[in-house]
């Protein structure tokens, strides 16, 4: 059993101080994680790795002492967590670039000639909802893939699959959300 793993026990069996144990060995994985997920960012973006870490970790700790089953459990809180803050500031920046205070849309050059990547996280959100309603574990792999950048092997370990069956599940999962994004069937749609 890995310290991380202790110490959720020990927050769940109610010993005084775990939760404030807890950070310090998961941070830096999880600013890791972030950096990589914002450095798939387009320009424009405000967030941080440690601002998004610790945004992520005042939603996961909340006001009590939070409760997670193991490690992956507390990773794909992680991940969910740092995709609600993703979205949240996608759809913050569509909302500037739609209207100005004149009512007229306002467009930056710079934004005009790279991808919009608020778009495509906000319509990846949406299907990944479905998907979620669908195959929570499948919704859970593109968590941690897409919004949190991890690789195969590490979504794998995080999840508690093998490595095959991780890219089965990872292939299924593209599939569902690229059928839901592009019924079509063209390549626009970027998954990890």
């Amino acid at each position: 059993m890995n310290d991380v793993t202790q110490i959720l026990a020990a927050i769940r069996s109610g010993t005084p101080g775990a939760a404030d144990e807890l950070l310090p060995l998961v941070y830096s994985e999880l600013r890791r994680m972030a950096g990589q997920r914002l450095a798939l960012e387009g320009s424009g973006h405000t967030l941080q790795p440690t601002v998004l870490v610790h945004d992520a970790w005042m939603r996961l700790a909340g006001d009590g002492a939070p409760h997670f089953a193991c490690r992956a459990h507390f990773f794909a809180a992680a991940a969910e967590s740092m995709r609600r803050i993703l979205v949240e500031s996608a759809r913050r920046r569509l909302a500037r670039k739609r209207t100005s205070p004149s009512g007229y849309a306002e467009y930056v050059e710079a934004e005009l000639a790279g991808p919009v990547r608020e778009e495509e996280m906000c319509a990846v959100d949406d299907a990944l909802d479905a998907l979620a309603r669908r195959d929570p574990e499948a919704a859970n792999l593109v968590k941690l893939r897409y919004f949190v950048g991890m690789t195969m092997e590490e979504a794998s370990k995080a999840m508690g699959l093998s490595l095959r069956a991780t890219e089965r599940l990872w292939s299924y999962a593209r599939a569902s959300l690229r059928s839901r994004l592009d019924p079509a069937g063209s390549e626009a749609t970027r998954l990890p």
